[in-house]
């Protein structure tokens, strides 16, 4: 019997093969899909597949050839019906004509193949969707329409941690405010079934709802509205079709800019039921943020907060990320002072009063190092093991610190903790 008909990803084809059963043309009554004259051959993917010989049915090779491009739909049809779907995108096949690519050199480019990756562990990219739309009147970023930013690369805020005054203190709380009850929103759309891109729409129509714009997208090219990372994902990762599975964590990491300063957070989820060693994972990496937060008010230094987290991180037989940190943050998206999450780091300088940053720790079930997807974003863990990440923008205060992204009384109910 000759080979099948190549993936779906292939403009070529292989040969046909007589018919099931060795039925020659008197018996069969079939015709030529391509030209109306008997036929004994078939497509050898559609006996695969099960489907009617009478659609898969061809006097000759010339003829197959000459519909292959038309007859492959057929097959791709069949795949989708037989998983309850009709979007290509949710089976990892790019659709150009819906707008579905995969996403190469950091959202500058697509491209209709997966990439070739030594991936570290089951997960796999899928295609994106098309940019979202931000409304006129939105007040943006100034990188929203080219993907640059001017300001913040040169500003002398990437070397001083600036003190907030009470106006801009004022508007950070209500910045965080909306990306808080953004963030709660997508919470409630996670369960299987539901794709992060869904989620990543979510996102965006709550923060355009609100007035305000979704940071990420377009910074630095970003295409999405949030980040969405799963399983071994550590941070960065982008929105796409795959549909979340029973079992699966997953990261949504949210910022809203809004009368010009942003809001940033982020929490892990459960999808569906989970394995005890995720659950203490994730479990483990809230109390690692919530004991650094314990520490923030005026004079602890800054590298303390990555003691702080290493040591329970440790303990717990996990590792702490070292390639992603804190960061200051208020009229500009990313600034001083650097946060980093492990030990014996280098960090210079002392909280004070009215400054903000976040503390966003991610662990790992393995070791702490990380890879790089194609898309130029997606950091992965190397070891193809699970990663968790919280996140909250602080204030640091006279007397301690304020969680300006503090869990509200709506907020779902998601965490085990924190209801027993």
């Amino acid at each position: 019997m000759c080979l099948c008909l190549l993936n779906h990803h292939s403009n070529s084809f292989q040969k046909l093969i007589v018919m099931a059963g060795g039925t020659d043309v008197t018996e069969s009554g079939l015709s030529c899909v391509k030209c109306g004259k008997p036929a004994h051959l078939q497509c050898p993917k559609c006996v695969e597949l099960k489907l009617p010989r009478e659609g898969a049915a061809f006097c000759t090779q010339d003829c197959f050839k000459a519909s292959w491009s038309s007859h492959k739909s057929v097959h791709l049809k069949a795949k989708l019906s037989s998983v309850g779907s009709s979007n290509p995108w949710e089976l990892n096949i790019a659709s150009p004509s819906d707008g579905w690519l995969y996403c190469l050199k950091k959202g500058q480019s697509r491209t209709a193949q997966i990439p070739h990756f030594d991936w570290t562990g089951p997960l796999r990219p899928y295609p994106i969707s098309k940019k979202r739309v931000v409304p006129t009147g939105i007040e943006l970023p100034d990188w929203a329409v080219d993907g640059t930013p001017k300001i913040e690369p040169i500003s002398d805020l990437q070397h001083v941690v600036e003190i907030k005054t009470p106006e801009q203190i004022e508007r950070m709380r209500e910045t965080s405010r909306i990306a808080r009850e953004v963030l709660d929103a997508a919470a409630r759309a996670v369960r299987p079934g539901v794709t992060t891109d869904e989620i990543d729409a979510v996102v965006h129509e709550a923060t355009i709802a609100a007035g305000a714009y979704p940071s990420p997208l377009n910074y630095h090219f970003f295409p999405k509205s949030c980040c969405t990372s799963v399983n071994e994902v550590i941070c960065h990762g982008i929105p796409d079709g795959r549909k979340l599975e029973d079992g699966d964590i997953v990261n949504i990491d949210v910022t809203v800019y809004y009368k010009g300063v942003h809001g940033d957070l982020n929490e892990t989820y459960f999808v569906g039921n989970v394995d005890e060693a995720s659950q203490q994972l994730v479990k483990c990496t809230y109390e690692c943020l919530e004991k650094a937060i314990a520490i923030v008010k005026p004079g602890v230094r800054f590298r303390e907060i990555g003691e702080i987290i290493n040591r329970h991180a440790t303990m717990a037989g996990l590792s702490v990320v070292k390639s992603y940190c804190g960061h200051g943050i208020g009229e500009l998206f990313h600034c001083a002072p650097n946060i980093p999450h492990y030990a014996r780091n280098k960090t210079v300088g002392v909280m004070k009063a009215g400054q903000t940053f976040t503390i966003e720790p991610m662990i790992n079930t393995g070791v702490w190092r990380d890879r790089m997807w194609p898309d130029g974003w997606t950091a992965v863990t190397a070891d193809g093991k699970r990663s968790a990440q919280f996140e909250h923008t602080l204030l640091v205060t006279e007397t301690g610190v304020e969680v300006l992204t503090a869990r509200l009384p709506t907020s779902p109910k998601v965490f085990p903790w924190l209801s027993s």
